[in-house]
C-alpha cells in the first residue's frame, strides 16, 4: 500500500499535477513557449502532447488503483522492505516539494511572464482535460466493437507511429540479433566446432590410440 501510494504520487508529479514538482518545470516551459513566436500548429502540438502525458498517467493510476487483481489468491501484499521504504520516504518529499524549492533557488526573483488570461490558464486546462480523457479511455471494455478492424492496415500504420519502430528499433535490432543467433548456432557450435578444436582433439586421440595399439 505504501509503495502504491508513493508510485501514484510520483506518477502524478511526472504528469504535471498542479503544485507537485513536475508542474513547475512543465508550466514554465509551456508559458515561455507561449511567449515565443510560434505558429498555431506548433502551439497545438505542444499542448496536445502535454495533455497526452497527463492522459496516460491518469490511465496508469486508474489501472493500478481500480484494475483487476491479477495475482494468485495466496499472494501476500504487504511492504516488508523497510530499507527501500526509508529511501522512498525520503525521496517522496523531493517529489512533493522539490519543484517549488528548485524554482525558488534557481530564480532569485520570480520570472516575469506576460500572457493573456486564457493562455495563462491554458496549462491548467490542458492538465485537467488530460485527466478527463485518461479517465474516459480507462473505462473501455473488451466487448466493445472495434471499428478500426474495418481499417486494419491503416490503424496498424498510424498506431505504429507511421512505421517508425520498424525503421528505428525492430529493423535495427532484429536482423543483427538474428544473424548473431545463426552464427552462434551454425558456425560457433556447428562447422567451427567440427573443423576446429573438437575435431582436432578427436583426431589426435584416435591417432594416439592407434599408435598405442601398434607399439604395444
Amino acid at each position: 500500500p505504501v509503495t502504491c501510494c508513493y508510485f501514484n504520487i510520483c506518477n502524478m508529479s511526472l504528469c504535471g499535477l498542479p503544485f507537485l514538482s513536475g508542474f513547475y518545470s512543465k508550466d514554465l516551459i509551456l508559458e515561455f513557449m507561449s511567449m515565443g513566436f510560434f505558429n498555431s500548429f506548433v502551439y497545438f502540438i505542444f499542448y496536445f502532447s502535454t495533455g497526452l502525458t497527463v492522459c496516460y498517467s491518469v490511465r496508469l493510476s486508474y489501472y493500478v488503483l481500480f484494475g483487476n487483481f491479477n495475482f494468485s489468491g495466496f499472494n501476500l501484499l504487504s511492504d516488508f522492505g523497510y530499507t527501500m521504504l526509508k529511501g522512498m520516504s525520503g525521496l517522496i518529499f523531493l517529489v512533493v516539494f522539490g519543484g517549488s524549492m528548485l524554482s525558488w533557488l534557481m530564480f532569485s526573483t520570480p520570472y516575469f511572464v506576460i500572457l493573456p488570461f486564457f493562455m495563462k490558464i491554458m496549462v491548467l486546462f490542458v492538465i485537467f482535460f488530460g485527466v478527463y480523457i485518461g479517465f474516459e479511455f480507462s473505462k473501455f471494455s473488451l466487448n466493445y466493437d472495434l471499428k478500426a478492424m474495418k481499417f486494419y492496415y491503416s490503424s496498424l500504420f498510424f498506431s505504429s507511429m507511421w512505421n517508425l519502430p520498424i525503421l528505428s528499433t525492430y529493423g535495427v535490432n532484429f536482423y543483427p540479433l538474428f544473424m548473431g543467433g545463426v552464427y552462434f548456432k551454425v558456425i560457433d557450435h556447428g562447422w567451427s566446432e567440427y573443423f576446429g578444436s573438437q575435431n582436432i582433439y578427436k583426431n589426435l586421440m584416435d591417432s594416439s590410440r592407434g599408435f598405442q595399439i601398434l607399439f604395444n
